[in-house]
């Protein structure tokens, strides 16, 4: 039986993967892609910061290479990013 963090591990590519398989490149999260990844498994996180420019903003400060799409790595620091935003936030709530 997997850990927490190891099951969680699991869904973070497992949920990569389901998103970036939907057009294009299979290995990454074209515009699109990404903003019904966004959407639909962060909305909760990110709704008081969503507007029209968001994904815009999110892809120009991750996607290192400049190919317009975010590839695994570049998911992984996003998702790092938003989880030392948590726990800050979360931190200072308890």
């Amino acid at each position: 039986m997997a850990s927490r963090l190891e099951a969680a591990v699991e869904t973070l590519i497992r949920v990569f993967h389901r998103y970036s398989a939907r057009e294009g490149a299979r290995r990454t999260l074209s515009r699109a892609e990404l903003r019904e990844l966004l959407r639909t498994e962060l909305g909760g996180f990110l709704q008081s910061r969503w507007d029209a420019g968001a994904v815009e903003r999110i892809l120009r400060e991750l996607d290192e290479d400049g190919d317009g799409e975010l590839d695994f790595q570049e998911y992984v620091a996003l998702v790092a990013a938003l989880t030392v935003a948590c726990n800050a936030f979360f931190w200072e709530q308890a």
